[in-house]
């Protein structure tokens, strides 16, 4: 099997361009002749975004990426949900251990970002989060925002005799302006204990947890900066419940999502009502 390579291609910066597929392939930046993504479980390497699935939204520096799976070969319609495997788990998997994707575009994609013919590598993308969704045809679709991600400088792996200082990139980074005063009341509410496992982490400095949001800011979900959308919680569960490994029910439950089995029950506190609608939301679009 080919080596794997996340981040650039030494030869190929971005801009570069392709005729064909087995052009891209015989490059190394997008190796199948025919798949959109190119990994697996431990980590996706590169994308191709070329107008394959309708649920797929290009807006330049920013992607909404359909995962792969579910119609039939060369048809654009999906016939069956998609399942978080094969490259879908391993955009998944970028998304939590940070890893940068490649993106390629190809002819048949949005008019305004890809290249008049042929293929073109355009740098290096974070996968910011990723859901599931019905698709435009009615079947459950796994997807992926991804944020271009300008300024990164692929990793090298140095030697025992790199001694000298790391070397840095200098980035802008564009984020949401979260409500920090809200989130802060929320943990002094529940004395940054987390409401799942009761966990308070204290430091030198003082306790800390965090504070979760249940349905994302932003695009494409658009949840409200609210106290009723934010949980207080440990580091653990937090990074299990953005990514779906649990879920709390109407009754307050929390489950793990692979069983269903009961967890916890989640405290809760008078002064501090949380929507259920918010937790509804999370389930139905996180959960597998």
């Amino acid at each position: 099997m080919p080596e794997r390579t996340f981040g650039e291609i030494a030869g190929f910066p971005p801009g570069s361009t392709f005729t064909n597929r087995q052009d891209l392939a015989a490059s190394g930046v997008h190796r199948p002749l025919q798949g959109g993504i190119c990994g697996g479980k431990d980590g996706a390497e590169s994308i191709v975004v070329s107008g394959g699935y309708v649920d797929d939204e290009d807006h330049g520096d920013e992607i909404i990426y359909t995962g792969q799976g579910g119609r039939k070969r060369e048809s654009r319609q999906q016939t069956e949900d998609q399942e978080l495997v094969l490259g879908n788990v391993g955009l998944a998997r970028n998304s939590i251990e940070g890893l940068l994707v490649r993106v390629i575009r190809g002819a048949g994609g949005d008019k305004n970002y890809s290249p008049a013919t042929g293929l073109r590598y355009d740098g290096l993308f974070r996968v910011a989060e990723y859901w599931h969704d019905t698709g435009r045809d009615g079947y459950r679709v796994w997807r992926f925002r991804l944020v271009a991600d300008d300024e990164a400088v692929s990793p090298e792996v140095g030697s025992e005799d790199d001694v000298g200082p790391v070397a840095r990139a200098s980035t802008t980074v564009q984020r949401l302006v979260r409500n920090t005063q809200m989130a802060q009341q929320v943990k002094e509410l529940h004395r940054h204990t987390c409401q799942i496992c009761e966990t308070r982490i204290d430091t030198p400095a003082g306790p800390y947890a965090e504070a979760a949001h249940i349905r994302g800011l932003g695009k494409p979900h658009h949840g409200p900066d609210v106290a009723s959308n934010l949980l207080c919680l440990c580091p653990n569960h937090h990074v299990m419940f953005d990514t779906g490994a649990i879920y709390i029910g109407p009754d307050w439950v929390v489950r793990d999502s692979s069983s269903h089995g009961a967890i916890s029950r989640l405290r809760r506190a008078a002064s501090h009502p949380i929507d259920a609608a918010q937790l509804a939301y999370h389930k139905a679009h996180h959960v597998p």
